[in-house]
Protein backbone atom coordinates (compact mmCIF):
# COMPACT_ATOMS: atom_id res chain seq x y z
CA UNK A 1 0.00 0.00 0.00
CA UNK A 2 1.47 3.33 -1.08
CA UNK A 3 1.34 6.28 1.22
CA UNK A 4 0.92 9.59 -0.50
CA UNK A 5 1.16 13.02 0.95
CA UNK A 6 -0.13 16.15 -0.54
CA UNK A 7 2.74 18.46 -1.27
CA UNK A 8 2.17 22.16 -1.25
CA UNK A 9 3.50 24.15 -4.16
CA UNK A 10 6.70 25.95 -3.34
CA UNK A 11 6.41 29.68 -3.97
CA UNK A 12 9.73 31.52 -3.94
CA UNK A 13 7.93 34.83 -3.47
CA UNK A 14 6.82 33.68 -0.01
CA UNK A 15 10.47 33.23 1.01
CA UNK A 16 11.43 36.79 0.09
CA UNK A 17 10.32 38.61 3.19
CA UNK A 18 13.09 41.16 3.77
CA UNK A 19 15.38 43.35 1.69
CA UNK A 20 18.25 41.11 2.81
CA UNK A 21 16.43 37.99 1.58
CA UNK A 22 15.84 39.66 -1.77
CA UNK A 23 19.41 40.99 -2.07
CA UNK A 24 20.86 37.58 -1.28
CA UNK A 25 18.60 35.80 -3.75
CA UNK A 26 19.20 38.38 -6.48
CA UNK A 27 22.96 38.24 -5.93
CA UNK A 28 22.98 34.45 -6.30
CA UNK A 29 20.97 34.64 -9.51
CA UNK A 30 23.19 37.37 -10.95
CA UNK A 31 26.31 35.40 -10.04
CA UNK A 32 25.02 32.43 -12.05
CA UNK A 33 24.69 34.68 -15.10
CA UNK A 34 21.53 33.05 -16.45
CA UNK A 35 19.35 35.72 -18.08
CA UNK A 36 16.19 33.61 -17.99
CA UNK A 37 16.69 32.92 -14.30
CA UNK A 38 17.20 36.65 -13.63
CA UNK A 39 13.91 37.49 -15.32
CA UNK A 40 12.18 34.69 -13.41
CA UNK A 41 13.73 35.90 -10.14
CA UNK A 42 12.57 39.46 -10.76
CA UNK A 43 9.07 38.07 -11.24
CA UNK A 44 9.22 36.34 -7.86
CA UNK A 45 10.59 39.48 -6.22
CA UNK A 46 7.94 41.69 -7.82
CA UNK A 47 5.25 39.25 -6.65
CA UNK A 48 6.69 39.33 -3.13
CA UNK A 49 6.63 43.12 -3.09
CA UNK A 50 3.29 43.46 -4.85
CA UNK A 51 2.99 43.39 -8.62
CA UNK A 52 0.46 46.23 -8.66
CA UNK A 53 2.78 48.50 -6.69
CA UNK A 54 5.77 47.64 -8.90
CA UNK A 55 3.70 48.29 -12.02
CA UNK A 56 2.67 51.67 -10.64
CA UNK A 57 6.24 52.64 -9.71
CA UNK A 58 7.70 51.55 -13.05
CA UNK A 59 4.98 53.17 -15.13
CA UNK A 60 4.25 49.83 -16.77
CA UNK A 61 0.83 48.25 -16.97
CA UNK A 62 0.35 45.32 -14.62
CA UNK A 63 -0.28 42.91 -17.49
CA UNK A 64 2.79 44.22 -19.33
CA UNK A 65 4.86 43.65 -16.22
CA UNK A 66 3.59 40.08 -15.85
CA UNK A 67 4.42 39.42 -19.52
CA UNK A 68 7.89 40.97 -19.19
CA UNK A 69 8.78 38.88 -16.12
CA UNK A 70 7.43 35.49 -17.13
CA UNK A 71 9.64 32.60 -18.18
CA UNK A 72 10.86 32.82 -21.75
CA UNK A 73 10.25 36.54 -22.12
CA UNK A 74 12.90 38.91 -23.42
CA UNK A 75 12.18 42.27 -21.75
CA UNK A 76 14.05 45.41 -22.67
CA UNK A 77 17.01 46.17 -20.40
CA UNK A 78 15.25 49.43 -19.53
CA UNK A 79 12.37 47.38 -18.09
CA UNK A 80 14.78 45.39 -15.93
CA UNK A 81 16.34 48.61 -14.63
CA UNK A 82 12.91 50.13 -13.89
CA UNK A 83 11.89 47.04 -11.92
CA UNK A 84 15.17 47.03 -9.97
CA UNK A 85 14.81 50.75 -9.21
CA UNK A 86 11.23 50.28 -8.00
CA UNK A 87 12.50 47.50 -5.72
CA UNK A 88 15.18 49.90 -4.43
CA UNK A 89 18.05 47.80 -5.83
CA UNK A 90 20.89 48.65 -8.21
CA UNK A 91 23.15 46.53 -10.32
CA UNK A 92 26.78 46.78 -9.32
CA UNK A 93 29.88 45.97 -11.34
CA UNK A 94 32.64 44.11 -9.55
CA UNK A 95 36.04 42.97 -10.74
CA UNK A 96 36.50 39.22 -10.82
CA UNK A 97 39.42 38.27 -8.63
CA UNK A 98 40.62 35.67 -11.12
CA UNK A 99 40.58 38.24 -13.94
CA UNK A 100 37.86 36.40 -15.90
Amino acid sequence: MAITKELTNFDMAEQLRTDEDIASYLSMVLEDGDTDELIHALGYIAKARGMTQIAKETGLGRESLYKALRSGSRPQFDTILKVLKSLNFDLKAVVHEDGK
